[in-house]
């Protein structure tokens, strides 16, 4: 509202009954007021020159430290032209390749005075090395550099997707790097153990602050064991581990959460690792909150879910975030825009410099309640960390598919109390009448867009780098020697980050330093979950499952099978499987035949095993932006091989634009996350097979 509609509105009010000649009381002293936290915004798309002029221009509107968004090559070791970096170049962050790319990433902006977080885990050690000699570059002191790396490869196992390596050479390149960092930048948090994508995959409380806790045992103790650290410095490295944590939107038990994680943290690194210092056990934490909690439906409801989650982490003075980045209310739409993200920024500001917040001590200590509630999660979840402990730590329990399993339990039967109505999510499953949203009045403006030509451009640079990266004006050494330096590093047992720090200076790029590490270290494909699920809505008699269930029998019936077979895929580099997996649950639960082979799949992978397999559907999900690309890849794909008539289904954050092109190149049905109800969709994808076969409608009473 313009100031002078204010002013018109007052005017037709009246006159204000106030007497001008009474005197104002005198303010009262400004209290002393602590320090607000740092405050970030997730930021990178397009280019590393387009992302450039965004963190500046954030920066410029109060933001106090960078977060960096990186694409999905670049964090899963590839190349924009590599097969499976195909429609992600530049989707969910920047893409950066090599040297060159990190300069325009960081031109005009002086890292000595910058505190960066990167969300960065199995290509970390080389992003920490591009970004280091950066600094170099421009001159920066590399013991005054502050920032972080995401670099938790296990929660990538469990939930986000972009691990590359097996659990014990992502553990090495993760205890290598803290040890280098504690000799050589110890400002820098080399390690951020996220228990933020856990409660994305459908951890509770307890299982967040459990597993997370067993990863940071883990981290601690093969540093301690590896002999690179001696005793007397573990102070240090155990003050330089941070974490990243998840807040949702029942702001109080996310508060005792808070409280539970420190007192945990607390215990461990006095009792295990003999840590005296309380400096050096603090539990240090930023924030991002709840991302994949927020609605398509109704999205304007997200602003106030953002400010409540935010509060979780910050109402509390003795268990407050140290930085914290907000999610913009459109996320579930599409790519914020920066307008968006200057929105979330300013919620961060108001609390911070119009509240008197900081201005107090914590509010929360002394009530029974809190403690009672904390009691309860520190009880539950080390009772959790010992079951990991027997099981031989978080390595051994991610390879097991323990971890794996229980998110993925956790996970459905959350999705079953939604679908039910037993828990509430408004303008979802309830007060779901809304006015016409003007936010949304126009989705195709409501969302940042990404031109598609981005990724051509990026490959066209890309190759002119590997082209003149030998001559003037770079000079390069042949990166070759170093690569084959690398190599021969990883076959020992040295610490791989000078060797790392030399391909960066060599010119090397993001996927010739993973392809290095590769041909030593192998791939890993983590377990998936599903198979071992529980079931999580029972079919009973007169249930929805029930009738669906019969829909798939008769289905089958009707086509002369013993059970219909349906594949989930998931092509390119999205490693957010959430919904993959309990879509892949339910139609288990549904009677179907589900081949489901994890993440990362080309379009060719997934129609030859379509064809392999002999299946009736194919149900593809993405969230990354690159179904405008993919999908369609895998319809030609099937027309191709004859096998048009198997009915494709995609699913993800889709723009509505989008799903209507997707429709007319022939999938059969688009769900997005305002479509809450599981086992509606896979009546529907019966519906679908029933139709791309010509059968008869079916109607089956529920």
């Amino acid at each position: 509202m313009s100031k002078e509609t204010k002013t018109r509105e007052r005017s037709d009010r009246g006159p204000r009954s106030v007497d001008t000649r009474t005197e104002r009381p005198a303010p009262q002293a400004q209290k002393e007021r602590d320090r607000p936290w740092l405050m970030r915004t997730y930021a990178g798309h397009s280019t590393a020159e387009a992302s450039n002029e965004l963190y500046r221009r954030n920066l410029a509107k109060g933001q106090t430290g960078l977060s960096v968004a990186f694409d999905l090559p670049t964090q899963t070791g590839y190349d924009p032209d590599h097969v499976l970096a195909r429609g992600e170049v530049g989707r969910v962050g920047v893409p950066v390749s090599h040297i060159g790319d990190m300069r325009r990433l960081f031109q005009d902006i002086p890292l000595e005075q910058m505190n960066t977080s990167m969300t960065i885990n199995a290509t970390a050690m080389w992003l920490l090395a591009l970004y280091q000699v950066v600094a170099e570059e421009q001159g920066a002191d590399l013991t005054e550099l502050q920032g972080t790396t995401q670099n938790d490869i296990v929660k990538e196992y469990l939930s986000r997707g972009t691990h590359v390596f097996p659990p014990g050479p992502s553990l090495r390149l993760t205890t290598d790097m803290i040890a280098y960092t504690v000799s050589h930048m110890p400002r820098w948090n080399p390690i951020n153990i996220c228990s933020y994508h856990l409660q994305e995959a459908g951890a509770t409380p307890v299982q967040e602050i459990a597993y997370a806790m067993s990863t940071a045992i883990s981290v601690l103790d093969a540093v301690r064991d590896s002999g690179q650290v001696p005793p007397e410095r573990m102070g240090d490295v155990v003050g330089r581990i941070s974490f990243f944590v998840n807040a949702g939107v029942r702001f109080v038990e996310e508060m005792c959460k808070m409280r539970a994680f420190g007192r945990i943290w607390d215990r461990i690194t006095r009792e295990r690792y003999g840590i005296e210092n309380p400096k050096h056990r603090r539990f240090r934490y930023g924030v991002q909150v709840n991302s994949l909690g927020l609605t398509e439906a109704q999205p304007e409801n997200n602003v106030q879910r953002i400010v409540l989650e935010m509060l979780a982490v910050t109402l509390s003075k003795d268990a407050r975030a140290r930085a914290v980045q907000l999610p913009a209310w459109n996320e579930a739409l599409g790519l914020p825009r920066p307008w968006d993200q200057q929105w979330s920024l300013r919620i961060q500001q108001v609390l911070a410099y119009e509240s008197d917040l900081l201005e107090y001590g914590d509010l929360f200590e002394g009530s029974k309640v809190v403690e009672a509630k904390v009691d309860e999660l520190v009880e539950a979840s080390l009772a959790e960390m010992g079951r990991i402990e027997e099981m031989g730590g978080a390595m051994a329990a991610v390879e097991s598919g323990y971890l794996k399993s229980q998110l993925v339990s956790s996970h459905a039967a959350r999705r079953a109390r939604i679908e039910s109505g037993e828990e509430k999510i408004i303008g979802v499953n309830a007060f779901e009448g809304t006015e016409p949203n003007p936010l949304t009045a126009d989705l195709d403006t409501a969302i940042q867009t990404v031109d598609p030509a981005v990724e051509a451009r990026v490959v066209g640079a890309l190759g002119r780098w590997r082209d003149t990266r030998y001559q003037p004006p770079f000079n390069h050494p042949r990166p070759c020697k170093a690569l084959e330096a690398l190599k021969e590093a990883a076959k020992g047992d040295g610490n791989l980050m000078e060797a790392t720090l030399e391909c960066a200076r060599a010119g090397a790029t993001t996927g010739e330093w993973a392809g290095a590490l590769r041909e030593v270290f192998g791939e890993y494909r983590a377990p998936t979950g599903v198979s071992s699920a529980p079931v999580a809505v029972p079919a009973e008699a007169g249930s929805a499952l029930a009738g669906v269930r019969r829909k798939v029998e008769v289905t089958a019936r009707d086509l002369g099978v013993g059970k219909l077979r349906f594949l989930v895929g998931k092509p390119g580099l999205d490693g957010h499987s959430n919904g993959a997996e309990q879509i892949a649950v339910r139609a288990r639960d549904a009677g179907f035949e589900v081949v489901y082979q994890g993440i990362r799949l080309t379009p060719e992978q997934i129609v030859d095993a379509a064809l392999a397999e002999d299946v009736h559907a194919v149900g593809l999900s993405i969230l990354s932006g690159s179904h405008a690309q993919l999908v369609p890849d895998v319809l030609e794909r099937l027309r191709e091989a004859g096998a048009a008539d198997i009915p494709v289904i995609a699913g993800g954050i889709i723009p509505n634009a989008d799903a209507e092109q997707l429709r007319a190149a022939g999938v059969a049905a688009v769900f997005t996350p305002k479509d809450f109800d599981i086992t509606g969709i896979i009546g529907r994808i019966v519906d679908e097979i029933r139709n791309a076969n010509k059968l008869d409608p079916l109607e089956v009473p529920a």
